[in-house]
C-alpha cells in the first residue's frame, strides 16, 4: 500500500512539474515572439524610407542607375526571405551594403548632400537602425534564454514532444523590412527634370523593373 502511495505521488509531482515546465516554455516562446514583433515594427518603418530615399538620391544622381538598382533588388529580395530571422539575415546584410553605397554618392553630388529632404531621411534612417539594433538585442536575448530552457535537462526530454523547437537568432546589425514594394522608373521626365518613381505595394515578390 505504502508503495502505491509513493508511486501515486511520484505521479503528482510529475504531473504538476510537466504542467509548470509547459506553462513556463509557452510564456517564453510568447516573449520571442513579441520581441520579433518588435524587430518588425522598427523593420517596416527602415523599409518604407528605402523608396523615398531612392527618390531623393534619383533626382541628383541619375546616372547612378546600377545603383540604385542594386537597392531595389537587395529591397525586393529581402522581402520574399521575410518568413524567418535565419532566412533575412543574409538579405538584409546585402540590402544595407546596397544602401550604404546609395548614401555614399551624398559625397561626389554636393547638391544631394546639402538636400533637407535627403538629411532628413538620412536622420530618420540612422534613428530607426538605432532601435532596430536595441529591439534586435532584446530579441536574441529572449531566445538566449528560450533556447537554454529547451536543452536544460530534463526539460529536453519532452520539450520537443510537446512542440516546442528551438528559436533562431537574428544576429545582424542592420536590418530592412516588408510590405513589398516594387519600384520602377517611368522614361518620361518629371518637370523637375528627374525621373519620376512609381511605389506598388503588392504580395508577391516582383523584380525592379530596369531604369532606362
Amino acid at each position: 500500500m505504502s508503495g502505491f502511495v509513493v508511486a501515486a505521488v511520484v505521479l503528482v509531482v510529475l504531473t504538476f512539474y510537466l504542467i509548470a515546465t509547459y506553462n513556463r516554455l509557452v510564456v517564453m516562446r510568447n516573449n520571442v515572439k513579441e520581441s520579433w514583433s518588435a524587430i518588425e515594427t522598427e523593420l517596416r518603418r527602415r523599409f518604407d524610407l528605402i523608396p523615398n530615399v531612392v527618390e531623393t538620391v534619383k533626382g541628383y544622381a541619375l546616372h547612378e542607375r546600377d545603383t540604385l538598382e542594386a537597392v531595389i533588388k537587395a529591397r525586393n529580395s529581402a522581402v520574399a526571405n521575410i518568413g524567418s530571422p535565419e532566412a533575412l539575415a543574409g538579405s538584409q546584410n546585402v540590402l544595407s551594403n546596397a544602401l550604404g553605397r546609395m548614401m555614399a554618392l551624398s559625397e561626389s553630388y554636393p547638391q544631394l548632400k546639402a538636400n533637407e529632404n535627403f538629411n532628413q531621411l538620412q536622420s530618420e534612417l540612422t534613428d530607426t537602425e538605432t532601435r532596430i539594433s536595441q529591439a534586435r538585442r532584446f530579441y536574441n536575448a529572449t531566445v538566449g534564454d528560450y533556447n537554454s530552457a529547451l536543452e536544460s535537462f530534463p526539460t529536453v526530454v519532452f520539450a520537443a514532444p510537446l512542440g516546442f523547437k528551438r528559436q533562431a537568432f537574428f544576429g545582424i546589425e542592420d536590418t530592412a523590412a516588408f510590405e513589398p514594394v516594387k519600384v520602377s522608373f517611368d522614361s518620361a521626365r518629371a518637370d523637375n527634370g528627374s525621373q519620376s518613381i512609381k511605389l506598388k505595394t503588392s504580395v508577391p515578390f516582383e523584380e525592379p523593373e530596369k531604369l532606362p
